[in-house]
């Protein structure tokens, strides 16, 4: 008897334990995606696919990227700030070229710009010896572990900052005209 008893009791927990959770109401976020027809992080260049990467790594460059990947489609890189001693950013820009026309002359750029923010945390250890004949002391001995949390992350929607990207990719690029083998 005392068995069902237990058994009944920890069902009867379980259930409302379960409706209690049911009854939480989950936190809703309106849709962030509007899928609109705005150019912001795309940009039609007069040039090949290969070639509009190119000058994308070569601005990347310019403004002291480090360059993950460079392709002739695609070109990822990143960059890091410190604003404040105990904050960090992390920008990463992937840039897709896909051609835009039959011949391949006309390529399309694709450019999305991440940010992650980075905050300081710190976590206090203590320390305590174990010492056979006298049991376990806690001595005053205290340390601090440092380490950087992601602490959000944003995709760049500012359209000001992708036409200055796309402006400094114009400069870059050169279109390499045909070779002229007679000379």
């Amino acid at each position: 008897m005392r068995c069902s008893a237990t058994v009944w009791l920890v069902g009867f927990v379980s259930l409302s334990s379960l409706l209690t959770g049911c009854g939480t109401p989950v936190k809703a976020f309106a849709s962030q995606e509007e899928f609109g027809s705005t150019a912001t992080f795309s940009r039609l260049f007069d040039a090949t696919a290969a070639q509009t990467c190119e000058a994308a790594r070569r601005a990347l460059l310019s403004q002291g990227y480090i360059i993950n990947t460079a392709r002739e489609d695609l070109v990822d890189a990143q960059k890091s700030f410190q604003p404040e001693p105990e904050s960090h950013l992390q920008m990463e820009i992937r840039v897709v070229c896909a051609p835009d026309s039959s011949d391949g002359k006309v390529s399309l750029g694709f450019v999305t710009a991440l940010q992650d923010v980075y905050a300081l945390k710190k976590s206090n250890n203590s320390a305590s010896l174990g010492v056979g004949a006298l049991g376990s002391v806690s001595l005053p001995f205290s340390s601090s572990n440092d380490s950087m949390v992601k602490v959000s992350s944003k995709t760049i929607s500012s359209e000001a900052f992708y036409e200055r990207f796309f402006d400094l990719v114009m400069r870059y690029l050169v279109v390499d005209g045909p070779l002229d083998e007679s000379h």
